[in-house]
């Protein structure tokens, strides 16, 4: 923490915001012993939420923040497709076993003694796999509302990553393809969790494309920053239909950061992402439970703070970019009504502006892209229920 602080050190609010998260409810004690160790004295439901704080603490802590009846079934839809991705992420399980697995994994959810030893890529996926019974068990005790919606999401995107196993991302279809399976379903399947808790409206699991974009928004930006990261680790999901008016080869950007190339790749992948920021909008604006709307906005005011950073940064190929935690801090603690989100939206689309480069040959889809999202905000600063059953359809820009 010390490190961080020193990097917030001249910003006070962040170095108060760190501070007060770490000594608030907000953070959440970590538990020193191995997950095996967990594993082998823990009931379902304890072992379900020290995997999640394990193999994800930050998605562990804004579970706790969740309406009670919400949290046992966004921690095992977290744990069900992180199980499923780690079969996914497993080069080393033969493709003709990994394949047939992703496409039957949700049928797996309804033997209650199913696990499967030494697949994933790290330990705590390994050992997540082995004891998946537990998370198994605790899945079918969910109400039937909540294992439907789990289940179909399951299914979905285990097809689609199998699709994708062998096939790589290289038109714009691809990639908001490969994004909907990776991400887009994770937005869908939690919003019909929000709806069968009674906390949001039966018709809030109906709206796909805004749900979608909710995922899209965070799967392309995570893709984006992740560039260098994931070169090094042999993989890429930069679609070619972009990359490729650029380089002919995606690691020459590397040697060449700082080149016109390299920024204006960069920066097509931002401009591309941003968008889906006025679908989020409009999603946000749906929500009515607080704590649900926290759970939501959070992410997306994060991702569009990581976009600012990102954008025309030519530290993106040759390390991992990431925001200030002290940031991250203050979004955590301020995000809390639409009012905080348009605030945040039009602090980081600003920070976009002062670098666009009038020579950069997006510079024109940018600006108007970024003028959307402020016009988008605007209309639910001024008009708080634009969105109705009656017009919702209407907004719907994809």
């Amino acid at each position: 923490m010390i490190t961080d602080l020193l990097k917030s050190v001249h910003r006070p609010s962040e170095v108060l915001a760190m501070v007060r998260i770490k000594f608030s409810n907000i953070s959440i004690s970590d538990n020193k012993e191995s997950l095996e160790k967990i594993a082998s004295y823990s009931n379902d439901r304890d072992f379900c939420y020290a995997s999640l704080n394990k193999v994800s603490r930050s998605f562990a802590i804004v579970i706790q923040q969740l309406p009670e009846q919400l949290k046992d079934p966004v921690c095992v839809f977290y744990l069900v497709l992180r199980g499923l991705d780690s079969v996914e992420d497993d080069m080393s399980y033969p493709v003709d076993k990994r394949l047939p697995l992703l496409r039957n994994f949700h049928q797996k959810l309804f033997d209650k003694n199913w696990n499967i030893q030494n697949v994933g890529d790290s330990h705590d996926y390994r050992v997540l796999l082995a004891n998946f019974d537990k998370v198994i068990r605790a899945f079918q005790a969910l109400d039937e509302d909540y294992r439907l919606a789990i289940a179909d999401i399951c299914q979905k995107m285990g097809n689609g990553m199998a699709d994708y196993a062998e096939r790589k991302v290289v038109t714009l279809h691809d990639y908001n393809d490969y994004c909907y399976y990776v991400a887009g379903l994770v937005g869908i399947g939690l919003s019909s969790l929000f709806s069968a808790s009674g906390l949001e409206s039966p018709r809030l699991k109906d709206k796909y494309e805004l749900a979608n974009s909710m995922g899209l928004l965070l799967q392309k930006t995570n893709i984006s920053r992740d560039y260098y990261e994931d070169l090094n680790l042999g993989r890429t999901f930069w679609p070619k239909q972009i990359w490729g008016k650029y380089t002919d080869r995606l690691d020459e950007l590397q040697k060449h950061p700082s080149s016109p190339e390299s920024l204006a790749c960069i920066n097509e992948l931002v401009t591309d992402a941003l968008t889906h920021v006025e679908n989020c909008i409009l999603y946000l604006n749906m929500i009515s439970d607080p704590k649900v709307f926290r759970f939501c906005a959070i992410p997306q005011v994060m991702a569009m703070a990581t976009l600012a950073k990102i954008y025309n940064n030519h530290n993106v190929f040759t390390e991992v970019v990431k925001i200030r935690k002290g940031i991250a801090a203050k979004l955590m603690l301020e995000t809390n009504d639409m009012e905080s989100v348009r605030k945040y939206m039009e602090k980081f689309v600003a920070e976009i502006r002062r670098k666009l480069n009038t020579e950069d040959p997006n510079y024109t889809q940018t600006k108007k892209n970024l003028n959307r999202i402020i016009e988008a905000l605007d209309d639910v600063k001024y008009n708080p229920n634009i969105i109705t059953e009656g017009t919702l359809e209407q907004t719907v820009l994809f």
